[in-house]
């Protein structure tokens, strides 16, 4: 089978680089060992973020780090054997969130963030996935006043950005959402983020409408990917081999496992995170995601229930799930809300791809022609997957893109 591009990975950011390409008249074959929307795209707090204009950093203070290093928090925990690997990484990271640095990585990452929403709009209205979105934003609460007041502070430190939200006192947080308990003792409301009750419907749907446009979704595997000579590459799929003059690495967390064999060397490692669905006891309800500041952690209505998310867990890719993240979540999440039975046995995993700068690679491949990046976006993968599928396939075909791609190139 010939086509024009094929795409390895149908994550958000897979499907929505495909979508974007056909749009601009390529023939596209998309290429997954599974199904659409069943790897990372499926486990998230399903928050389209358009509030977070500052990354998630490192953080620098003697305080935290101390709290971190004990390994008893609910929002970081870490495998002792594997931090001598992932250690160079960290203080990359670490040094990247240095307030200048973090500032500079702000900005670039502004123009992804400020086009969120527009571009998954765009895409869930053809799929005719409105029912899916809600426009109700997200609230960050707090279990004590303290808290409350730095949250107000860092909400007011974003006024530059013109973000919309509101501080919900104690009366105002209950009537919103009358089931959270008064441990939660006020929050800030945010306005213009988007949150979805089934992320991996929502993936799965963009999937859909690719294949009504034309395009073509196969099972293969990607690490056959090598080159077919006069600038091609070929994979093979179950049904035979795709050959294609472009191919675009989507793969999130396992997009190294491609690269690394045509000598790439990029400085990406994997945040492991949980989530469950729980049901709530009889009369109780939830409307709103709602993030616990104080300990890293949200509950989202979704159709399975409950989304409990857990926050970082650093860990080989690979090693098998641990269950303590959930099992700190859980209790704590139960202090905030009448938590019932947990709707499937076993926590789901994942891992987000991350950059020690905080930012995505978006772009082209420097050392082989046709071969193009899309992953590294950490906690943003959903919320960023329709953007940089924009981004990318202008990119691809020749044509302006929105912004200016630089900042995401591999060698920045």
């Amino acid at each position: 089978m010939k086509t024009d591009v094929v795409v390895l990975g149908a994550g958000i950011v897979g499907v929505s680089t495909a979508l974007h390409l056909l749009a601009r008249g390529r023939s596209v074959v998309l290429l997954d060992r599974r199904g659409p929307g069943e790897e990372t795209s499926y486990g998230n707090a399903g928050l389209i973020e358009r509030a977070s204009v500052i990354p998630y950093a490192f953080p620098r203070d003697w305080r935290s780090l101390w709290r971190y290093a004990r390994n008893n928090t609910p929002d970081v925990s870490y495998h002792v054997r594997f931090l001598p690997r992932i250690a160079p990484w960290l203080m990359r990271y670490w040094w990247h969130s240095a307030p200048s640095r973090l500032a500079r990585a702000a900005e670039a990452m502004l123009p992804l963030i400020e086009r969120s929403v527009i571009e998954h709009d765009a895409l869930k209205d053809d799929a005719h996935l409105g029912h899916l979105f809600r426009r109700n934003g997200w609230i960050d609460g707090a279990r004590t006043q303290a808290g409350l007041e730095q949250a107000v502070a860092e909400a007011q430190a974003l006024s530059p950005y013109g973000l919309n939200y509101r501080v919900l006192d104690r009366p105002a947080l209950a009537a919103l959402e009358p089931s959270l308990s008064e441990r939660m003792v006020g929050a800030v409301h945010w306005l213009d983020p988007v949150n979805v009750s089934d992320p991996g419907a929502v993936t799965q749907g963009y999937a859909a409408l690719f294949q009504q446009r034309g395009g073509q979704l196969v099972r293969g595997d990607a690490r056959t990917l090598q080159s077919a000579g006069s600038g091609a590459w070929r994979v093979q799929a179950e049904d035979g081999q795709v050959e294609a003059r472009d191919v675009v690495v989507a793969m999130g967390p396992w997009s190294l496992d491609i690269l690394r064999p045509l000598g790439y060397r990029i400085p990406m490692a994997v945040k492991r995170g949980y989530h469950q669905h729980f049901a709530l006891d009889a009369g109780a309800s939830l409307s709103h995601p709602v993030a616990d500041i104080d300990s890293g952690f949200v509950v989202t209505p979704m159709t399975r229930g409950v989304r409990l998310t857990t926050g970082a867990e650093f860990a080989h890719r690979d090693a098998p799930p641990s269950p303590i993240q959930i099992q700190r979540t859980r209790a704590l999440a139960s202090q905030l809300l009448p938590l019932g039975a947990a709707v499937e046995q076993e926590p789901w995993m994942g891992c987000r791809p991350c950059m020690p700068d905080m930012r995505p690679v978006i772009g082209p491949a420097p050392r082989h022609p046709g071969l193009w990046m899309a992953f590294g976006h950490a906690h943003h993968g959903f919320t960023l997957g329709p953007v940089t599928g924009k981004l990318l396939a202008s990119l691809i075909t020749g044509q302006t893109p929105d912004m200016d791609p630089a900042p995401y190139a591999l060698h920045r």
